[in-house]
């Protein structure tokens, strides 16, 4: 560890996150890249001791080896919560550490738009409003409803809390249970074949791991009640979609929305596009005005504990994932 390192910013924009560390790290030298198929080479030119990733839309796959297996890498910082794109690495020889709740309160409002869509019917209404039509309807309240929440991170966290407030039931499900503000009952993942059955809305917020891969998969899909609705806002992967496709196409379940794929971005000919009760959004529930610059400032904040020598906050054990 040096106490002036040099370090390398990764990001699709570079102007906030190169003026932050302008101000809080004056004296160091900080070199920004634009592409994940420039990173490795600048690694190697500058001997790069620190890098601030923050993992964009690139459709070419980010150079895993190249930073956490580099011999002048010792921290690699990403700007926002995954870090699967890493795996696997030794944390004997490079730290890595995430931004984990820079977005956490506007990925919960994206969990309840998307939950208020169904329970409101709002998706249909739009499309009689667009034909002129003037139909009955009702709106149905979530108040009372049960939401089973895979994952209790800081995401889960912030989505319970607004749940309480709607007068949900909470039901969590983590790696290692134990009592949780706002959740009603705490589970392993082991309890979930007798979960998966009481839940009117289904959020997943896990880490993609070898233990979450294909979590929610055909199984989990014949136990749900036909009227559940399926809010992903994890990881590719983590949702089995050729299981999901079929119990839509079953009418097995209500409804989906989606802001995650094995994919990115989805194919347009991918048959998720096409249905009506499934919400497909960009891998975008927690971009919003700022939150790079908010995410990079926690990493500036890093820093100075790093160059002090100190332990630094939001390390990432490889195997648990958070």
């Amino acid at each position: 560890m040096s106490a002036r390192p040099t370090v390398i910013v990764s990001a699709d924009s570079l102007d906030g996150p190169l003026a932050v560390l302008a101000e809080t790290h004056p004296d160091i030298t900080v070199h920004g890249c634009e592409s994940y198929e420039a990173l490795p080479a600048l690694i190697s030119e500058t001997g790069a001791e620190v890098i601030f990733s923050i993992r964009f839309g690139q459709r070419s796959l980010y150079p895993r080896k190249a930073v956490v297996e580099n011999p002048t890498v010792r921290w690699v910082s990403v700007g926002g919560s995954g870090t699967d794109h890493l795996r696997p690495w030794d944390p004997a020889r490079v730290t890595v550490t995430n931004s984990a709740g820079v977005a956490a309160d506007m990925m919960a409002e994206y969990v309840f738009g998307a939950m208020l869509s169904f329970s409101l019917g709002l998706r249909g209404f739009a499309r009689e409003q667009a034909a002129g039509n003037w139909i009955g309807g009702k709106v149905e309240p979530i108040q009372g409803k049960t939401l089973l929440l895979l994952g209790l991170g800081k995401t889960g966290q912030a989505v319970a809390a607004r749940a309480k407030a709607f007068g949900m039931t909470t039901l969590g499900v983590r790696a290692n249970p134990k009592p949780t503000e706002n959740i009603d009952e705490v589970h392993a993942i082991a309890d979930l074949p007798r979960l998966w059955g009481r839940a009117d809305f289904i959020l997943c917020a896990v880490p993609l791991l070898d233990s979450t891969r294909g979590l929610v998969g055909e199984e989990a899909f014949a136990a749900m009640k036909p009227s559940v609705v399926l809010i992903d806002v994890s990881r590719g992967f983590v949702v089995d979609e050729a299981a999901l496709l079929a119990v839509l196409d079953a009418g097995r379940i209500k409804g989906a929305a989606l802001d995650v794929f094995a994919t990115e971005p989805l194919p347009q000919s991918h048959p998720l596009w096409g249905y009506d009760n499934v919400i497909v959004t960009p891998h975008c529930s927690s971009v919003y005005d700022g939150w790079d610059v908010k995410s990079v400032r926690m990493f500036a904040d890093n820093l100075a504990r790093y160059r002090r020598g100190e332990p630094l906050n939001n390390v990432v054990d490889p195997k648990s994932g958070y």
